[in-house]
């Protein structure tokens, strides 16, 4: 089972603006709960203890939330002075990871995998990196994998309008050391410096799962998963910071134990 999460969190969340301006994208409310409660719910879910969290524009809302509510909460704080892009932030997270292999999410997007089967395939390929796809129909925001029958990912293609097609959903799980081996800048983009550039010599696995999936970057989306949850007989409701946010954490777990 995978112990340790880097969550990268420290992006503006340009297009999400519009409806959430005063904080983050990773603390967006949901039914009144910051989105990042959904994120740690899931990891820990999933087994995580440990969580990296990368922040970059106003981190210091982020910590201070996270310190007050989840201060019992195993974590680390890497935080950019500058945007690096995805993978500067991943190498700069890397930095504070403990084991072999770490898992890395999104902050603003929840599919709701298995994490020990997104692992076992990592370990059965002995991959590089290993990317969960998600099959997706109608859609133009997203760029697709291709991939062989043994799931060794072949070519990444550019966003365009597709009738289906998988996609990255945005969780991976990475070989810390082999990916510090490689000569990377401070700066660059993971998906296109790491993954696109280096697919073909190294091993990079995609496993499909047919999961919830949601990112919440644009405003329609963000809406449309805040109905998600608010509809859910599970859900709670906060409003204030003495709620107990164990009960909020449980709730959210079986919210997504219901998604399966």
């Amino acid at each position: 089972m995978i112990k340790e999460a880097i969550i990268l969190a420290g992006g503006p969340g340009t297009r999400l603006q519009t409806v959430v301006s005063d904080v983050p994208k990773c603390l967006a409310p949901v039914n009144g709960i910051p989105f990042i409660n959904f994120i740690i719910a899931y990891l820990k879910n999933e087994g995580v203890t440990r969580f990296i969290f990368s922040l970059g524009y106003k981190s210091e809302i982020v910590t201070d939330y996270l310190d007050v509510h989840f201060n019992e909460l195993e974590k680390v704080y890497v935080i950019e002075k500058e945007q690096l892009g995805t993978g500067g932030a991943v190498k700069k997270a890397c930095e504070a990871v403990t084991a072999q292999d770490v898992v890395i999410v999104n902050g603003d997007t929840i599919f709701n995998i298995s994490l020990p089967d997104l692992l076992q395939a990592h370990h059965s390929k002995n991959a590089a990196c290993t990317i969960a796809l998600n099959h997706m129909y109608d859609f133009e925001r997203y760029g697709t994998a291709e991939f062989n029958k043994d799931g060794i990912i072949t070519a990444f293609h550019e966003k365009k309008i597709c009738s289906k097609g998988y996609i990255n959903g945005g969780i991976y799980i990475l070989n810390v050391s082999e990916f510090l081996k490689k000569d990377l800048p401070e700066k660059f983009s993971f998906e296109k410096d790491y993954l696109e550039k280096y697919v073909a010599e190294q091993t990079f696995i995609g496993v499909v799962f047919y999961s919830y999936f949601t990112d919440i970057g644009v405003p329609e989306d963000y809406e449309a998963f805040q109905k998600k949850y608010s509809d859910s007989p599970k859900a709670v409701k906060s409003n204030s910071s003495d709620d107990n946010i164990t009960t909020i954490i449980e709730a959210i777990g079986t919210f997504f134990d219901l998604l399966h």
